[in-house]
């Protein structure tokens, strides 16, 4: 990514520490741990592939070879794609027989999926 040119009048001519600002923000701040979960969270959502596999689940479990229809990709992709949702803690399965479903971990995967949807079609 090309950096822009940085004139003089784009840099802050006055440094100021704003103390209740600085406060609020370091209350509010993340323990290290938690900043890498969110990180991880956003990774998984930042791929189109997974995207679309966690947006098929919104509405209940799913097999591999239904996701992979949906998605438009290959079995072996799914699964793969699978494998790290649910190392990251978003999807979970259950079998039946020689079947394996996936769903969403818990609804808070779903709400925050929910939003994401509404923010991009407003």
């Amino acid at each position: 990514m090309p950096t822009l040119p940085v004139s003089r009048d784009d840099l802050c001519q006055v440094r100021v520490i704003h103390a209740e600002r600085l406060a609020k923000a370091r209350e509010n701040a993340l323990a290290p741990e938690e900043v890498v979960r969110l990180s991880t969270l956003y990774k998984a959502l930042g791929d189109p592939t997974r995207l679309q596999l966690l947006l098929g689940l919104r509405d209940g479990e799913m097999c591999v070879c239904d996701l992979a229809a949906l998605a438009g990709v290959s079995e072996s992709a799914v699964s793969h794609q699978l494998r790290k949702l649910r190392d990251w803690g978003l999807v979970r399965n259950r079998r039946e027989g020689q079947i394996l479903f996936y769903s969403l971990d818990d609804d808070c995967i779903a709400r925050l999926l929910e939003v994401g949807v509404d923010h991009v079609r407003e």
